[in-house]
C-alpha cells in the first residue's frame, strides 16, 4: 500500500523515541540492534554446538574455530543490517494516515488510513520486556496478500507503543459508559490451569517430545544407543504392554508440556473494556501480548468446547469480529481468544458481558434437529469403521491372517466408540433465535456454540444433497463479514431450516421461497413448524 510522495525519511531532523508532536516523523528505538545481536547470539550458540560436535573427520579444535567464525559473521552481519534498517526507518501517526518508510536500496513507503485501522497489538518477548520495548502491529483486518493490510514497528519503547494504541483506536463516537459491563470483565484464575492437560495440545506435545528425543540423539550420533536403552528397559515386557507404557510416558510428558504452555500463554491474563468501547486482552507470562478489539466491530461470540474440556464442564470464549483476519501477515493464530478454558458458567458470564447482554445468548434453549440427522451421523460413524475393517479383512485373506485379527479387534473397539460419538454429535446439534442473535451449535470432538448478531448476517446459503432430500433435511449457512465468514446449521428439517433463516433475517430469503397453498400442501417431515412463521418450500433445483 503506497503512501503519497514527499520528502524522504531523513528530510526532517530525527526525533528521539517519544519526542515531538503527533504527526511528526519518528525513529524506532535505538536499542533495537542490541536485541537483534542478543537473539543472533542465541541462535548461533544453539545451532553451532551440535554442528561442532557432529562434524565428522574434523578435529574438535578446528571444528570449534570454524563454528565460532561463522557465528561471529552471523552476529556481526545481522546486527549491521539491523543498524542500517534502524537508520532508514521512520514512522508517523498523522491525523488521517499512519505512514512507514524504510529501505536502503529498495525504498518502501506504506500508508494506512486511520479510519480503516481495526487493531493495534503489542507483543514483547522476555528480552524485550527487560529493556522496556514492544513490537507494534497495526492492522486493518483485510485479507490482502503480502501483509499489505498491516504495519509493523519493531521495536519501540513500551510507553510509545501504548500511546500509539490509545491514539489509533480512539473514535469520535465513543460508546457510552456502562458500569455493569465496563472495566475488568475477567482476570486470571489459577484454577483454570487444570483444563490444560485435557486439551488436544497435550498428546501433540507428547508426540513432539518423543520426536525431539530421537532427533537430538541423532545429532550427537547416539540414536541407536537410546533405542537400545529403551529396549533393555522393556526386555521382559510383552509388546502390547510396552506400547501402552510408552504411550503413557509420552502422554505424561505432553501433559507437563501443556501445563507449561498454558502458563506461558495465559499468565497475567486480563480482559477489560476500556473507555471508548474497546475490548483489550492482555496475557503472557514471558512473552506478553496485548490485543485490542473495537467493540463496534464485534458481531458475536463463540463458545468452543473441545471434547476433553467439555467433559470437565468448561469452555473457551472467542470473539466473532471483523478485523481479526489471520493471514500470512499474522503469525499469531489466537487473536480472537477472549477467555481461556474456564467453567461453563464463567464462560457464559463473560460472553454476556462482552455482548452487553443481561443473559448469555449462548445458554439459550436450542431447537432439536430431526431424527434423520442422527441416522446420518450413525451411518457416517459406522462407515468410517467398517470400510477400513473390510479392506483389512480382504488383505488378510489374501496375505496374512494377522490383518484379520487387526480388522476384528479394530471393529470391536472402534464401532461402539463411533456410535457414541455419533449420538453425541446429534445431541450437540441445535439452533434458535435469541433476541438479536442467531445461535447455532454443532460438533462433538470440538463442539462450538456461536451467537451471531442477526444484523451481521449478509446472506444465506441453502444446500440440500440427494441423500438430504430423501431424508427431508437441508443445511443453511449464515454468511457474515466477521469471524470464520460463515456459520452453518447442518441437517435441519426443510421447514425448520428455512423458518430459522426467515426469522433471523426477515426478507432476506423471501425471494427464494415458494409458499405452500391449501390444506393438502406437503408438510416438511421434521414435525412442527418454527413458531411465528408460515410453512414454505425453497425454489431449489
Amino acid at each position: 500500500m503506497s503512501g503519497d510522495g514527499g520528502p524522504g525519511p531523513d528530510a526532517e531532523g530525527p526525533k528521539a523515541p517519544g519526542e515531538g508532536e503527533p504527526g511528526e516523523w519518528r525513529r524506532l528505538d535505538p536499542r533495537t540492534p542490541a536485541v537483534t545481536a542478543a537473539v543472533l547470539c542465541g541462535v548461533a550458540t544453539g545451532a553451532g554446538l551440535p554442528l561442532a560436535v557432529g562434524i565428522a573427520g574434523t578435529p574438535l579444535g578446528h571444528a570449534v574455530v570454524w563454528v565460532v567464525t561463522g557465528a561471529l559473521l552471523l552476529v556481526l552481519g545481522g546486527t549491521a543490517a539491523d543498524l542500517v534498517r534502524l537508520r532508514r526507518t521512520r514512522y508517523r501517526a498523522g491525523p488521517e494516515r499512519v505512514d512507514l518508510r524504510t529501505g536502503l536500496l529498495l525504498l518502501k513507503r506504506r500508508s494506512l488510513a486511520r479510519e480503516r485501522i481495526r487493531s493495534v497489538d503489542l507483543t514483547a518477548n522476555p528480552l524485550q520486556r527487560v529493556l522496556g520495548l514492544v513490537k507494534v502491529r497495526i492492522g486493518t483486518g483485510e485479507s490482502t496478500g503480502g501483509g499489505e493490510s498491516t504495519l509493523e514497528l519493531e521495536l519501540v519503547a513500551r510507553a510509545e507503543g501504548e500511546r500509539l494504541r490509545r491514539e489509533l483506536l480512539v473514535r469520535p463516537a465513543a460508546a457510552p459508559g456502562d458500569p455493569l459491563h465496563d472495566g475488568a470483565l475477567a482476570v486470571l484464575d489459577p484454577r483454570w490451569i487444570r483444563y490444560a492437560p485435557v486439551s488436544f495440545v497435550a498428546p501433540a506435545l507428547g508426540g513432539a517430545a518423543a520426536g525431539a528425543v530421537l532427533q537430538v540423539s541423532e545429532w550427537f550420533g547416539a540414536q541407536g544407543e537410546v533405542i537400545h536403552w529403551i529396549g533393555d528397559r522393556f526386555r521382559d515386557v510383552s509388546l502390547p504392554w510396552t506400547v501402552l507404557a510408552l504411550v503413557l510416558v509420552a502422554t505424561a510428558a505432553g501433559a507437563l508440556g501443556a501445563l507449561g504452555l498454558w502458563a506461558e500463554m495465559w499468565g497475567n491474563y486480563r480482559l477489560e473494556r476500556e473507555p471508548g468501547g474497546t475490548l483489550r486482552v492482555r496475557r503472557g507470562l514471558l512473552t506478553t501480548r496485548s490485543v485490542s478489539i473495537e467493540e463496534r466491530r464485534l458481531r458475536g461470540v463463540e463458545l468452543v468446547e473441545p471434547l476433553g474440556v467439555r467433559l470437565c464442564g468448561a469452555a473457551r470464549v472467542d470473539a466473532v469480529a471483523t478485523g481479526l483476519v489471520e493471514n500470512d501477515g499474522d503469525r499469531h493464530g489466537d487473536l480472537k481468544n477472549l477467555l481461556p478454558a474456564a467453567e461453563r458458567r464463567t464462560a457464559d458470564r463473560v460472553a454476556a458481558q462482552v455482548l452487553r447482554e443481561p443473559e448469555p445468548p449462548t445458554s439459550a434453549p436450542l431447537a432439536a434437529h430431526p431424527p434423520a440427522a442422527r441416522t446420518r451421523r450413525l451411518r457416517w460413524a459406522l462407515a468410517a469403521v467398517l470400510l477400513p475393517a473390510a479392506l483389512l479383512a480382504v488383505l488378510g485373506a489374501l496375505l496374512t491372517p494377522v490383518l484379520l485379527y487387526v480388522a476384528a479387534g479394530g471393529t470391536v473397539v472402534l464401532a461402539p466408540l463411533g456410535v457414541l460419538l455419533a449420538r453425541d454429535a446429534y445431541r450437540s446439534l441445535g439452533h434458535t433465535v435469541s433476541g438479536p442473535y442467531l445461535v447455532a451449535r454443532s460438533g462433538t470432538v470440538r463442539r462450538s456454540t456461536v451467537a451471531l448478531r442477526r444484523s451481521g448476517v449478509i446472506g444465506w446459503t441453502v444446500k440440500q444433497s440427494y441423500v438430504q432430500r430423501r431424508a427431508g433435511l437441508l443445511t443453511v449457512t449464515a454468511t457474515t463479514a466477521a469471524g470464520a465468514g460463515a456459520y452453518t446449521v447442518a441437517d435441519t428439517g426443510v421447514g425448520q431450516g428455512l423458518a430459522l433463516a426467515a426469522e433471523a433475517v426477515p426478507g432476506l430469503l423471501t425471494p427464494f421461497l415458494e409458499p405452500a397453498h391449501g390444506p393438502d400442501a406437503r408438510r416438511a417431515p421434521d414435525g412442527p413448524r418454527h413458531p411465528g412463521t408460515t410453512e414454505a418450500r425453497p425454489t431449489l433445483g
